[in-house]
């Protein structure tokens, strides 16, 4: 869900082995730029004068006679990361390859920076907590003009989302339900945000409020207190049991490894811009629309997700209600990462070609050979003369 999830999952990935692999990786060839959708109004009526969108891509568009794009991927992320975060091994070096599920050689994937996040515009740009209240359905419809008049793309194969970008999946399928042929939301539930799942939210923007030193978001420097609590909040609701177990099996090592966890995410984490991405979440629920949905649609969640336990049921009730839909359930084992294996590709990629393969367009009728008209040649014989045989 959150950049930070991502970050204690490599964590751990390094402590039990996986340093030399993370080491390994590098960037796939990509391109990278923005979009300004001018005077973007948001749900809340507050207009922006120029909204930045930045987005990243990778592979060529391929156009049909009519124009339009036939191969593109929108893949989006959670609350905290960009579109950079699917660049990490786990997730880039399974499937972004040649020969893998995403292969840029065959596909155009679109990675966008949701608002609030990355490169695209946010509180911390200047405007602080000036900056308009963006919340989900604000977010999905810049995502939407960005790949439809930024990038001129009218259709995708797929719109593929992790944690909040699961959320914004369903969100978009609902809000623009021609706009995709399938869908593949990953570690979320698509109902209001409540229980526990909105409780440990309400504590960390309460504490990011209460801190005497966020000023009302006028802060000189961060305000410690309130993003030591975040940031502790955040590694639980990321957590991975087995994992954890694994990698931290003393109690020196939980200290050790505690201590190290909030010192990295204090030099990166702003106060605003947390407030602003947690927040966005308050109007989310898609649940009433899920019937207009209309693209294929692969639902996964993990057992030994914190945030979304399978325990409540949730699934069961709203899975009935996505008519061309399948929910699945990864158990938990010693390769899950709890709420972060939405990234760990290995888990599910097999999900995700056979959801490509069902949708792929038919192929294109064989073409006829046109017959060859030959022309026959006709031998005539000269008309025999009058004085023949005299």
């Amino acid at each position: 869900m959150f950049r930070t999830f991502a970050a204690l999952a490599a964590a751990a990935a390094c402590l039990v082995g996986g340093a030399a692999q993370a080491a390994q990786g590098s960037e796939p060839p990509h391109q990278e730029g923005d979009y300004v959708i001018p005077f973007f109004k948001f749900g809340t009526g507050e207009v922006m004068e120029k909204l930045r969108m930045h987005y990243t891509t990778l592979g060529t568009p391929i156009r049909d006679k009519a124009g339009h794009v036939t191969n593109a991927v929108m893949v989006l992320h959670g609350t905290g990361g960009d579109g950079h975060q699917f660049f990490r091994p786990q997730f880039a070096n399974v499937l972004m390859v040649p020969g893998g599920v995403l292969d840029p050689a065959k596909y155009f994937i679109i990675l966008p920076d949701g608002i609030g996040h990355g490169k695209s515009s946010k509180p911390s740009d200047g405007l602080r907590t000036r900056f308009p209240r963006y919340d989900y359905d604000d977010m999905v419809e810049a995502e939407y003009r960005l790949v439809a008049e930024g990038l001129k793309v009218d259709h995708l194969r797929l719109v593929m989302g992790t944690s909040m970008g699961c959320m914004h999946a369903f969100v978009l399928g609902e809000s623009h339900p021609d706009f995709m042929d399938a869908l593949m939301p990953m570690a979320c539930q698509p109902t209001a945000l409540a229980g526990r799942n909105r409780l440990w939210r309400k504590f960390l923007i309460d504490a990011i409020l209460a801190d005497p030193d966020w000023n009302e978001g006028n802060y000189q420097t961060q305000p410690q207190g309130a993003l030591r609590e975040a940031a502790a909040l955040l590694s639980i609701a990321g957590s991975a049991p087995i994992q954890m177990q694994k990698s931290m099996p003393t109690r020196a090592e939980v200290d050790a490894y505690a201590e190290e966890y909030v010192a990295d995410e204090l030099t990166s984490l702003d106060a605003n811009d947390l407030l602003y991405q947690v927040s966005a979440s308050r109007n989310y629920d898609p649940s009433a629309g899920l019937s207009k949905i209309t693209a294929k649609v692969m639902w996964v969640n993990s057992a030994d997700d914190f945030i979304n336990p399978p325990s409540l049921g949730l699934a069961e009730k709203f899975a009935p209600m996505i008519r061309n839909g399948r929910y699945v359930l990864i158990p938990e084992s010693e390769m899950t990462h709890g709420h972060g294996s939405h990234t760990w590709a290995v888990l599910w990629q097999d999900k995700l070609k056979a959801l490509l393969d069902a949708t792929a367009p038919p192929p294109p009728p064989p073409v006829k050979p046109k017959p060859v008209k030959r022309k026959v040649r006709v031998h005539r014989e000269a008309p025999e003369s009058p004085d023949a045989g005299h």
